[in-house]
């Protein structure tokens, strides 16, 4: 086909010739879908012919089918040319994409590298090349690509923007779309016009027989390859072969029988070849002709193959071979018996001995019955693959050699290892299929254990489940008996979780903390803290801070561990202590391309900064958590990440995004309703409703997170709503039920060692106390240690300045309110140093607003990037670290200078130091 399968594309030439034009502008990318043959690879060729006459980079892929279980071969396929480019990456990044090529061995004791890590690989390569001129990746039969390629397609297409690179894919209609990037524009093609396809025929078929042409136009329907193909295969009086007449086949159909009835004619070596040219993945001629000839018995030569490039059905040069269409190569197969096909496989096979693991998917295809030996081959591609960082290519390995098993304890395990990696994957459909087929099996004592596991992964909704935590504490002991203590932990952990999440009684959660001490594990073992954290984190909360603070003092903790004790201090409302667990692990996991985790780990350390108005530290970490937990396709984490974002607001007094972004969180938290996400909501529309002034609405909100009776009740949440509910609690009645969940958090929770709990009810106590006895309570609230916490002891000096003011002492008053003031200036929680300015004037002292900082006027993500300028990284290493583009980080930059009214990087260094 030729450029004349654009007649009548004038607004699609449009369209792609807007993106190829705009490119040093802006990166853009396209995504054009339509049937088979309806001239998608044409509006390829056009864009890719018009990029290199701009002076453009072009990059070029195509699926091919055959290929699918290759780990990477698309990406290695579309970045060949700029291996050389590799060696200047940054040594992680190189390692990782070169692994996931199969051209560099991991070195020992490295980590498997995570996708994430092979995808900003990737786009920093594609980074380099851009800033020397635009870079145009072009991709057809993208629906034939290999999974871990369209995934880091994807991660390129949710970045571009400041990049000059463009993306441009063609996709079959009919199936799932490859990528999901909210830039990603679509384009559909439809059948020509009449007019079109007139022109068209005109073009290529000129004095076709007027009753010809009437039944090609008919039978065509407007699809530029079928008015191209089908005159051929029609008789001079325009009836079809009987192999193309039916007309109640689809026109894909149609167009396979056309391609497949010029086979009958070619000889029988041809046809041969032609099999093992549609069997193979990728084309090779040397190895084609190899296969062909172990399948024929005979020596085949290239001169086999003239009959069929003679006829239109492949083109080759002196390294490749390759269909005109991939509806011949459809055709190929379609015409070939089931005996042929395997064997054509076989031959495959036999010709990549020196490759394993393509020879292991040959040998794969070319068995009907279950093989171990093939299976075996197939643990071993598997292996080969997520050492590479191709989970999804080990999963289908794994799926494959599992149907291939002879041995049913072999059939689970593969079973059982491709799940836990599509859990990975978050392949929720696969995942539950595969424990399906393993349920139908005889399972051991571990394997049910591995399979409730997954299954707890699976689960969206954690909430309190009487039978599931009995069966998790169980099971976890029968797999300790097993000799397998980590994996009971694990489980045992998972039912923690659910119990943080849910709480389903004292003595339940207490059987879940007993289970788990029994376990022969180290005291000090990250799980087991946060086991204890998680289900009892009340009870246990002084034993999880002596454990957290020796493990601060060792030191010696990975990344992973790092994110779990950071997660076990947040359920103990250890902020303080989270922090530094918190940091740590979001450095190592960024450095490890974890995302998913890494996602977790910001929301984690968003609502920690919360407790300390660290807006500079916690807004960043809230946007960032936001777009990955969105990438990673996490909705409990992104509303947990909108609900640190609308607290962060309603303490700064953007009462308008806070409300917009609860509200958020509230729709997408409600599919997946749990009382701790509920309770964490009705907290921050309490917050809101102070920030706003409207005490009833907040008192109302905080309530339902006391109230047995309501969804959002949460004891262990308690703690920290009581601070926002007494602050809310004005009249008579409201007080009296403030005072009533008080006396019950201080029969639970009095004797906590968190230091937050501690203040937050000696703050209650002082609120709500008569005023007889208020002043022993805010002294003894005032000699709690907040050096961590200024916000709470700011808001504390408020209400004592208050209490003085109305007790007539203003003299005494004007002191703690002055502090107050101060420190909520500093904080920048607008609404309460209001309040506090006006206790002040009503104490007789006047106070001035204070004008917003320079800080205000950036946004969460152009604040992160600004904290990193100043402490001198580059915009290449600020892009490593947030995976994005140095171009991106420089066209944030451009943005963020006249803000602030600076022009040089060094200006903003200072400006931040003196803030």
């Amino acid at each position: 086909m030729s450029g004349t399968v654009l007649f009548g594309r004038d607004e699609e030439l449009e369209t792609v010739d807007e993106l190829v034009d705009g490119l040093p502008e802006r990166g853009s990318a396209l995504l054009i879908q339509g049937a088979p043959g309806i001239g998608k690879s044409c509006l390829l060729d056009h864009a890719a012919t018009r990029a290199r006459n701009s002076g453009f980079t072009v990059l070029r892929a195509s699926g091919v089918q055959a290929e699918t279980h290759l780990p990477f071969a698309g990406l290695h396929q579309l970045t060949h040319t700029m291996t050389d480019r590799v060696s200047s990456l940054p040594p992680t990044q190189a390692d990782a994409l070169l692994g996931a090529f199969g051209m560099a061995e991991p070195s020992p004791g490295a980590s498997v590298p995570q996708f994430f890590m092979i995808a900003v690989a990737t786009l920093s390569l594609l980074g380099e090349a851009a800033a020397e001129a635009p870079v145009l990746l072009v991709v057809d039969d993208a629906q034939w690509l290999d999974t871990p390629t369209l995934d880091v397609l994807g991660f390129i297409a949710r970045r571009l923007g400041a990049e000059p690179l463009g993306l441009l894919l063609a996709h079959r209609e009919g199936r799932t779309a490859p990528l999901g990037a909210p830039g990603l524009h679509e384009l559909h093609l439809k059948p020509l016009e009449p007019t079109a396809a007139d022109a068209l025929l005109d073009a290529r078929h000129p004095g076709l027989d007027p009753g010809v042409r009437r039944r090609v136009v008919e039978m065509s329907a407007g699809n530029p390859l079928a008015l191209i193909e089908l005159p051929v295969t029609l008789g001079a009086d325009g009836v079809p072969a009987e192999s193309v007449a039916s007309a109640a086949l689809p026109l894909t159909a149609r167009l396979e029988r056309s391609f497949a009835s010029r086979l009958a004619d070619l000889p029988s070596d041809t046809r041969h070849a032609l099999l093992v040219t549609a069997a193979a993945d990728d084309g090779a001629l040397i190895d084609v002709l190899a296969a062909a000839s172990v399948l024929t018995g005979t020596e085949m030569s290239v001169r086999s193959l003239e009959p069929a490039i003679a006829a239109g059905l492949v083109c080759a040069d002196e390294f490749r071979i390759g269909f005109t269409h991939p509806l011949v190569r459809s055709a190929v197969l379609g015409a070939a018996t089931l005996a042929d096909r395997l064997a054509a496989h076989g031959a495959l096979a036999d010709v990549f001995h020196t490759q394993p693991d393509r020879q292991a998917w040959h040998r794969a295809a070319a068995i009907g019955r279950p093989d171990e030996a093939v299976a075996r081959q197939l643990d071993q591609v598997a292996l080969g693959a997520g050492k590479r960082g191709a989970a999804a290519v080990a999963m289908t390995a794994l799926e494959r050699a599992a149907t291939l098993s002879e041995v049913p304890s072999g059939r689970a395990a593969r079973l059982l290892g491709a799940a836990e990696l599509g859990l990975e994957l978050g392949r929720a459909d696969r995942v539950s299929s595969l424990l399906q087929q393993a349920g139908r099996l005889e399972l051991g004592v571990l394997e049910r254990a591995r399979v409730l596991l997954l299954r707890e992964g699976l689960e969206v909704d954690v909430a309190t489940s009487t039978p599931r935590l009995h069966l998790l504490i169980t099971t976890a002991e029968r797999a300790c008996e097993a000799g397998d203590p980590e994996l009971a932990l694990r489980l045992l952990r998972t039912a923690a979780r659910r119990c943080w999440w849910s709480d389903p009684g004292r003595e339940l959660r207490e059987r879940v903390v007993a289970a788990a001490e029994r376990l022969p594990v180290p005291e000090l073992h990250p799980d087991l803290v946060y086991t204890l954290a998680a289900a009892t984190p009340v009870e246990r909360a002084a034993t999880v801070l002596e454990r957290l603070e020796r493990l601060e003092r060792r030191g010696g903790y990975d990344t992973l561990a790092a994110a779990t004790l950071g997660t076990a201090a947040t359920m103990v409302n250890a902020y303080d202590r989270a922090v530094g667990f918190l940091r740590q692990a979001t450095a190592g996991l960024r450095g490890q391309g974890r995302l998913g985790l890494l996602a977790r780990t910001l929301v984690s350390l968003a609502f920690s900064t919360v407790h300390t108005v660290d807006r500079e530290t916690g807004l960043p970490a809230v946007a960032e958590a936001m777009r990955l937990a969105e990438e990673s396709a996490q909705p409990r984490w992104l509303t947990g990440a909108r609900i640190a974002k609308a607290q962060l607001a309603a303490l700064h007094g953007d009462l308008d995004t806070a409300l917009d972004v609860i509200g958020e969180a509230e729709r997408q938290g409600l599919s997946v309703a749990n009382p701790a996400t509920l309770a964490f909501i009705q907290i921050t529309r309490g917050l809101i409703g102070l920030a706003a002034g409207n005490h009833a609405e907040a008192f109302h909100c905080v309530w339902r997170v006391f109230d047995p009776a309501d969804p959002a009740y949460h004891p262990f949440l308690q703690t920290l709503g009581i601070a926002e509910l007494a602050e809310a609690a004005t009249g008579d009645d409201q007080r009296a039920v403030a005072r009533a969940a008080l006396h019950q958090l201080d029969v639970s929770a009095g004797s906590s060692e968190a230091q937050l709990v501690r203040i937050n009810l000696g703050f209650a106590r002082a609120l709500l106390a008569d005023d007889e006895d208020a002043e022993e309570y805010f002294r003894s609230a005032l000699d709690l240690d907040m050096s961590h916490t200024p916000f709470a002891r700011a808001r504390l000096m408020l209400a004592h300045g208050a209490w003085l003011r109305r007790r007539r002492r203003v003299m005494e008053a004007r002191t703690p309110l002055r502090i107050a003031r101060e420190s909520f200036a500093v904080l920048g929680v607008e609404p309460w140093c209001e309040r506090a300015r006006q206790e002040l004037r009503s104490a007789g002292e006047g106070s001035m607003r204070q004008s917003p900082t320079d800080w205000d006027l950036l946004t969460p993500q152009e604040l992160q990037i600004a904290q990193l300028v100043a402490k001198g990284l580059s915009n290449k290493e600020i892009g490593r670290q947030l995976y994005l583009s140095p171009r991106t980080i420089g066209a944030h930059l451009y943005r963020i200078f006249p803000k602030l009214g600076i022009t040089s990087r060094g200006q903003l260094r200072d400006k931040l130091t003196a803030s």
